[in-house]
């Protein structure tokens, strides 16, 4: 308990998933959280679920595929709260996105520009905006943790979704250069690279754990992760544990690319 205790915590993607796993966690530990996504029903039930373990935070509704909305959401947080300690980036879309948005999770011959700038501004833009905002502001408290969520699949390749990718394998290395140029800030900055995970992002392809055959292919333990065990792993990166670790990319994916 209380390992980030007295800690801002401002956290996005905090509607489903990891995002919400991670406010929910964080808060149980003592940070006072501020959860970002655009749907203010799901940030709301987040609050909800945050305020019945008598956790502190607030939500905000905002599109951070644009720089507006994140110059809102740093602004609102530190009204509110005057600092930034731990910055997590959950924000994103995945398989799921195929159903608002046909075409989006294609090869690149499949992929016209309009779906690939959608995804990477969602993806990797919204990183950026948020780093460029939060950076300086850590550099003047002397120092915060940034913590990534990106994905196993930024680190192979596959025969579908290049523009997810090549998001994710460009957030991975974006986290290693702020590890290298703001180490001396006392900024850390790691990634977590989650696997299959049950979450409403990659919903629609869990389906293929129900085939053990096909589950065993995809996976050593036969299932997809959980959101809360990804959270753990943005925890351990966001606490003074993880002193020593800058740049660092923990795959959590129950043993997938370990037989690759």
């Amino acid at each position: 308990m209380d390992r980030v205790k007295g800690k801002v915590a401002l956290i996005t993607g905090a509607g489903t998933g990891v995002g919400r796993a991670c406010m929910k966690l964080f808060a149980a530990e003592g940070a006072k959280v501020v959860g970002v996504s655009r749907t203010q029903a799901n940030l709301d039930e987040t609050l909800s679920q945050v305020k019945a373990i008598k956790g502190e935070g607030k939500v905000i509704a905002a599109d951070l595929a644009k720089p507006e909305g994140a110059e809102r959401v740093v602004a609102e947080t530190l009204s509110a709260y005057g600092r930034i300690d731990i910055l997590v980036n959950s924000a994103g879309v995945g398989y799921s996105w195929l159903e608002k948005s046909p075409g989006s999770m294609g090869p690149v011959e499949d992929t016209t520009p309009d779906k690939w700038h959608e995804v990477m501004a969602i993806n990797l833009d919204s990183t950026f905006y948020m780093c460029r905002l939060v950076v300086p502001q850590m550099k003047k408290q002397g120092g915060g943790s940034i913590v990534n969520v990106t994905s196993i699949s930024g680190l192979q390749g596959l025969p579908v979704a290049h523009t997810y990718t090549a998001a994710k394998g460009a957030a991975i290395n974006l986290t290693r250069s702020l590890a290298v140029s703001y180490c001396g800030d006392g900024i850390r900055a790691n990634c977590i690279a989650p696997g299959f995970i049950k979450t409403p992002m990659v919903e629609s392809v869990l389906g293929l754990f129900d085939d053990p055959a096909m589950a065993d292919r995809l996976c050593p333990m036969k299932r997809p992760g959980t959101a809360e065990e990804m959270a753990y792993g943005c925890l351990y990166f966001a606490s003074d544990e993880s002193t020593y670790c800058q740049g660092s990319v923990l795959v959590i994916d129950g043993g997938t690319t370990a037989r690759q």
